[in-house]
């Protein structure tokens, strides 16, 4: 059963030609973004008359109202304009679409989850093995940088042999990895399970967005993201919360005996009720004419990929997959917004994977002699944070939205999703400096539980709005623009995780997270007014990201083309003095549509 929309049925005929039919043409595909139907004012930049209905129905001075299908609230126009085709995972039921992003964030919890996990078992397995828990240390480095390198891969992976195969196959390996991580009978062995199993567990971390992406519209995006960025900034302190009470009453094992089963049960749920999303909406669809069941397979064979395999040709090749994550790493806006991210989240990582090494010495040598329960417990700070950066996200970004739209006649810019920023660096500047100078100053537990979670709070509410604001600048490249933060947000953990210890030991931990604020508020300031001011310039110059993807016509004929990943391109549509109140034209307006040839589209 189709999703529910509302088709607005033409009434009038359109001046110079212009049919609705055109219009839909340029929606109906998988990179279709804001910026599909976007102002004359930017020629090429993405940017957009295409959320809201008020933006669309002008033509030459006269209402525009063609064959759009709108959400149920009658006035958002869907972005992509989905085809009628019960396929296509855009007319999915909204409970299924919504199972299996449960499904995919609850599985983007484990990488994090399992890494953090490490953080409170260093001192029992140094212990153990007979050495210092700095050198343990070691396999969490090691751990926390295949994060990044297996989102990099899995992204490859899933645009070339599809989401749901790639999703289950690294998942598999994760658990095994997980399993050994329990049993390990030595450093060694135990580093290497680690290792292998950080790069198979981060592909729904990185794959996430491109779950969102092939099932959401443009205006579900943010409340999407933010939940499944919420599960993923949640599980570094879900870990340790669980694998304190553990260790705290028996063996270190069994905190990762505790993730294996975790890992296990987010494997079998993907098997029974993850779906294959990717949709080739460049097929024209037929409804005389429909794919047999034969070409998609059925539920079981798409686990294992093979009508996947077997139409592998119809999507890209693997040069093309391989190619697409650097295409987009060179566009100026993913390469600043991943700089601003990195500067803004490496220190979660690295408070995470140390906190233990500051709170369990007794106090006698500068710590607060916790106990694993006391640790564990102390993990509540982060995790409420979280739940209320969360919600605030949840209603902010939605708000934030409609506000910008409603102010500029119909049309939305990725860099209205900029401004939440604000609200996030106010709390993650503060937070650092309250928790070097908690610690330094050995403040009540309660302090130094108060600045933990400010800034965790901060990094939610950035989190969602940096990814959402790249999505909607390149929304054909939701995957290798997420796989590149990933990347950025645990390669920066990795270097952190190395020196923080050593850094706070030497120059006291005023001075060490002093620094890391500051350099967090600097790369803000560099960054994030910039893009506001001329992110909009900056994705004309950079230029779209061009992939190559295979079109497939009703009668299966193959042709490769070169497309566009964003929304610079098509129709440019421009409105001015339009009243959001009332639909009539007022004087002095001016809009209009330019055509392509089919060729160029």
């Amino acid at each position: 059963m189709s999703a529910p929309h509302t088709r607005v049925e033409p009434s009038t005929a359109y001046e110079d030609d212009v049919d609705a039919a055109s219009v839909i043409l340029r929606l109906d595909v998988d990179d279709a973004g804001p910026g599909d139907l976007e102002t004359g004012a930017a020629p090429g930049a993405t940017g957009t008359a295409g959320t809201h209905g008020e933006g669309l129905r002008m033509v030459n001075g006269r209402p525009m109202r063609g064959n759009l299908k709108m959400a149920p609230d009658g006035v958002t126009v869907l972005v992509p304009q989905p085809n009628d085709d019960p396929r296509n995972p855009l007319n999915w039921p909204q409970w299924k679409k919504y199972l299996v992003l449960l499904v995919v964030s609850i599985s983007a919890i484990l990488p994090d989850y399992g890494s953090a996990t490490g953080a409170v078992t260093l001192i029992p397995q140094g212990e153990m093995w007979g050495i210092s828990p700095n050198t343990v240390n070691h396999s969490q480095s090691g751990n926390v940088f295949m994060l990044g390198a297996g989102a990099s891969f899995a992204i490859v992976f899933y645009n070339y042999f599809g989401r749901f195969p790639t999703t289950f196959y690294f998942l598999v390996l994760a658990t095994a990895m997980a399993v050994y991580c329990a049993v390990a009978p030595n450093l060694n062995h135990f580093m290497a399970a680690r290792i292998l199993n950080g790069f198979f567990s981060t592909v729904t971390q990185s794959g996430g967005l491109v779950f969102i992406q092939d099932m959401f519209f443009f205006h579900e995006h943010a409340r999407m993201i933010n939940f499944w960025a919420g599960c993923f900034v949640l599980s570094p302190y879900l870990g340790p919360f669980v694998a304190g009470f553990i260790t705290s009453n028996t063996t270190w094992r069994w905190a990762f005996g505790s993730y294996s089963i975790f890992t296990g049960l987010c494997t079998i749920a993907t098997a029974l009720w993850v779906e294959e999303t990717y949709y080739n909406r460049r097929r024209r669809y037929n409804p005389e004419k429909p794919l047999p069941d034969s070409y998609y397979g059925n539920h079981w064979t798409r686990l294992v990929g093979i009508p996947q395999w077997r139409t592998r040709r119809e999507r890209i090749t693997l040069k093309e997959a391989v190619a697409r994550p650097f295409r987009a790493l060179v566009k100026p806006v993913v390469a600043l917004s991943c700089a601003f991210y990195i500067a803004q989240f490496m220190w979660v990582v690295g408070i995470n994977t140390t906190l233990a090494l500051f709170l369990a010495p007794p106090e006698s040598e500068g710590g607060y002699g916790f106990t694993g329960t006391d640790i564990s417990l102390f993990y509540f700070a982060p995790m409420i944070a979280v739940i209320l950066g969360e919600s605030f996200g949840h209603f902010f970004n939605d708000w934030l939205a409609d506000y910008y739209v409603k102010r500029h006649h119909g049309r939305f810019e990725p860099e209205a999703r900029l401004w939440t920023l604000y609200i996030g660096e106010l709390f993650m500047v503060p937070g650092l400096v309250g928790v070097g100078q908690s610690l330094q100053n050995h403040s009540h537990w309660a302090l130094l539980a108060v600045s933990w979670g400010t800034y965790v709070v901060g990094t939610i509410i950035t989190t969602t709005s940096i990814t959402a604001y790249v999505l909607d600048a390149y929304p054909g490249a939701s995957g290798e623009v997420s796989s590149w933060l990933n990347l950025c947000r645990t390669t920066g953990g990795f270097i952190i995780s190395y020196v923080q210890v050593n850094w706070a030991t030497k120059t006291g931990t005023k001075s060490s997270f002093g620094v890391q604020a500051g350099i967090a508020a600097f790369m803000f300031l560099a960054i994030i007014p910039l893009l506001q001011l001329k992110g909009k310039f900056l994705r004309h110059w950079g230029g779209p990201i061009v992939f190559q993807h295979i079109d497939v016509d009703e009668n299966g004929a193959i042709v490769k083309r070169d497309v566009v990943a964003g929304a610079e391109k098509t129709a440019h549509v421009k409105a001015e003095h339009h009243d959001d109140d009332d639909d009539e034209v007022k004087g002095g307006e001016v809009a209009e549509i330019e055509k392509k040839s089919p060729e160029a589209q």
